[in-house]
């Protein structure tokens, strides 16, 4: 049954990276199909179920009594012929069908034998029929070899038994011929050869005439004549007759069974489905297990509680490179409803709301999440999403533009079985009225009972978290000394910009800065001075706390101490999110200097940098001035001109940006070039790791023979040309 999570919703968490990973770890190439197909389930009771097979599989990883091996060939073509009247299967092609019904036979009985370890994979199990009669009914007919066995018929027996017999007398008067000739001094050194599988005598080209048979071929010096003795040309004539007859009992035999196995065409795609279904669950576990993941407690109250909860992309990606991953513990209930994250770029936002959205997804696609075990989820019927910069410079729709039109779907689907992201809510236009909307949005979304957690730079929405009753501020803790992120959630406070403070550590001189400080007024700066100031207190009373907990003796006495001086802060952060709130024009002041002052670090173009301030500070000295509407005919004309001109230079400016947008295009396509002529260059070597172009298998080059290369699989081995492989990692 189909979600309502979008495909917008999917794309935006990177859910398509983790079925990708989960796909790798698949058997068989219809468990792969399966896994690809991988989304959100509505149905609580699939979904359940889903999940219970995982978890029972990823528990067989610790227990005695492990899953066997599930491997199987598919026989999807076989089972085609099948259905199709008067036709039949090949002896290899038995071979696999004998293959894949023991195996569900063996899984079957095993499942029913641990089917209190295992009662959902049991209960999978059991809804297939267990038979041997598709193996008893090959078993005399079909050899191991894939062959049809000499005692299929009696028919076939006799016919095989004379092939034996007049093989024998072939060889007899060959090797009789042999040793007359080559008596008589009539063959070259080699003696014999053999040409369309006969024994053939190599006779000097002078002596040809001497030998009697039939000449089938000549060396390429015409040296050698290659002559079958007359005496086996007969006997070889009656062995070809043999061969014809033996051919058409085996295509007897072949017809009669494959009408006796017809019958069960439907239990055998039975089979076929049942071991891919369990590919399908052993690469999710197996997924599981590579993350640390497990099924946390699936509540009924509408509450998530993630614990320890960690983003498996970010987390697979940081362990191939030795980085710690910092975990992170978060909470939505009906007390705490939104979560308003705030604090410097960089500092982990954008990955904390991510983190709690790609689990809640991947939760509900039936796969294991990497939390700790007493995490709590709960299903949503939505989850919408509205991540990252979606400017549409073919659609011509602004990041603004395009991000009121999720708002506006998201008014629309949300309601209290609703989990709602927004990452860098309400950016994209005016600070001031893009605030003032995003706040509207947000008491809807609040009114509406929706469970969401925002990200955002705006202090009109820190300060109204701070006023709703359910909504609740937070922020990325932030180290006060390097002015380094420590990518921790802390819930219950707002969190400062560190406006200054970064721009300091990124090298930008104090002369700007000082500047720009004068640009923002005194209350301002001594406000966002006193919040730094007041994080950094709070961070110095954390970490005291931490190294407290370790000396037990000590940590009930420093432990209240440290609880009444964080009360206090707490006060009086609370008294100044009222004069924040009130300098919120100057705070974003600041934020516009602090984007001035980034682009002039990165560019270090001085005079482009005056010039777009002094474009702004003209725009805003005419936003905020006294306007008074024209009421002559004379000055309502001399106003057309001033927004004729003023539409004008917009344009240009919209020019400039598709045309920077075209230089980005164009460098990032010579990148790509770069790396691909680098990749066609490259000398192959024995262990490399390597694909076939438009295959997703990854293998080891085993052997080298010019341009022809022999792959290993693990399972199995493929031979291919350098020209269709593709370098994943280099021998070390």
């Amino acid at each position: 049954m189909s979600s309502k999570i979008t495909k917008k919703t999917l794309n935006d968490l990177e859910f398509h990276t983790v079925i990708n990973s989960i796909s790798h770890y698949c058997i068989s190439n219809l468990g792969k199909q399966e896994v690809l197909k991988i989304t959100p389930i509505s149905a609580r009771l699939t979904l359940l179920e889903e999940l219970n097979l995982v978890n029972e599989y990823v528990a067989s990883f610790e227990n005695e009594n492990k899953v066997p091996n599930h491997h199987f060939e598919e026989i999807t073509a076989q089972l085609h012929l099948l259905s199709i009247n008067d036709s039949f299967l090949e002896a290899g092609a038995f071979q696999d069908i004998v293959s894949i019904a023991t195996t569900s036979n063996f899984l079957i009985v095993f499942f029913k034998k641990f089917k209190e370890y295992y009662p959902t994979l049991y209960k999978v199990a059991s809804e297939i029929e267990l038979t041997y009669i598709i193996s008893e009914t090959t078993k005399n007919i079909i050899n191991d070899f894939g062959e049809v066995d000499n005692n299929a018929s009696s028919q076939l027996k006799s016919i095989r038994k004379e092939m034996n017999s007049v093989r024998g007398k072939i060889g007899s008067s060959f090797s009789a011929a042999l040793s007359r000739y080559s008596s008589a001094g009539y063959l070259d050194d080699i003696r014999e050869s053999v040409i369309e599988n006969q024994r053939v005598l190599a006779v000097q080209a002078m002596h040809r005439r001497k030998v009697k048979g039939s000449i089938l071929g000549n060396s390429k010096t015409g040296s050698i004549a290659y002559i079958a003795p007359e005496s086996t040309l007969r006997l070889n004539r009656e062995l070809q007759n043999l061969i014809a007859e033996e051919q058409e009992e085996i295509v007897r035999i072949l017809k009669q069974l494959t009408n006796d196995i017809r019958p069960y065409l439907t239990l055998l795609h039975d089979y076929q489905y049942f071991l891919t279904r369990l590919d399908f669950v052993a690469a999710k576990a197996k997924y599981a297990q590579s993350i640390g993941a497990l099924l946390p407690t699936i509540t009924n109250t509408k509450r998530i509680y993630l614990r320890d909860a960690y983003h498996p992309i970010l987390l697979s990606s940081n362990r191939t490179q030795n980085i710690e991953t910092i975990p992170q513990t978060i909470e939505l209930n009906q007390q705490q409803q939104i979560i308003v994250i705030s604090g410097p770029n960089a500092g982990g936002k954008s990955i904390t709301l991510k983190t709690i959205g790609l689990l809640q997804i991947m939760i509900q696609s039936a796969i294991l999440i990497p939390v700790h075990e007493r995490s709590e989820v709960y299903f949503f019927d939505t989850i919408l999403t509205d991540i990252g910069d979606n400017q549409s410079i073919e659609n011509q729709l602004s990041t603004y533009s395009y991000r009121l039109k999720n708002m506006r779907t998201f008014l629309r689907k949300c309601n209290a079985n609703t989990l709602f992201l927004i990452d860098e809510f309400g950016t994209g236009s005016d600070p001031e009225l893009g605030g003032a909307l995003a706040e509207i949005f947000l008491e809807e979304f609040y009114e509406k009972q929706a469970f969401g957690i925002i990200t955002t730079h705006y202090a009109n929405l820190k300060v109204l978290a701070n006023e709703l009753e359910h909504v609740t501020n937070a922020n990325m803790q932030f180290d006060e000394r390097t002015l380094e992120p420590l990518f921790k959630l802390y819930i219950g406070q707002a969190g400062s910009s560190f406006t200054f403070e970064v721009a300091q550590k990124n090298g930008i001189p104090f002369s700007l800065i000082n500047r720009a400080k004068k640009k923002v007024e005194g209350e301002k700066i001594r406000l966002d001075k006193t919040i730094s100031k007041l994080q950094k207190e709070r961070n110095k009373l954390q970490k005291t706390s931490e190294s407290l907990e370790k000396a037990q003796s000590k940590a009930k006495e420093h432990s209240e101490s440290l609880s009444d001086k964080q009360e206090k802060i707490k006060e009086k952060l609370e008294s100044f999110q009222e004069l924040y709130d009130s300098n919120q024009k100057m705070i974003s002041t600041g934020r516009k200097v602090n984007e001035f002052l980034n682009k002039y670090f990165q560019t270090n173009n001085k005079k482009q940098f005056l010039a777009d301030f002094m474009k702004w500070v003209t725009i805003e000295k005419s936003k905020y001035s006294k306007k008074v509407a024209p009421k002559t005919k004379a000055a309502k004309k001399r106003a057309k001109v001033v927004e004729k001109k003023r539409q004008e230079k917009l344009e240009v400016v919209k020019k400039e940006v598709l045309i920077e947008v075209q230089k980005v295009r164009q460098r990032k396509q010579a990148v790509t070039k770069k790396i691909e002529q680098e990749k066609s260059n490259y000398v192959y070597k024995i262990n490399d790791r390597v694909r076939i172009i438009d295959s997703d298998s990854v293998g080891t080059i085993e052997k080298l023979e010019r341009k022809k290369v022999v792959i290993n699989y693990g399972l199995f081995t493929t031979k291919t040309t350098l020209d269709k492989l593709e370098l994943v990692e280099s021998a070390k």
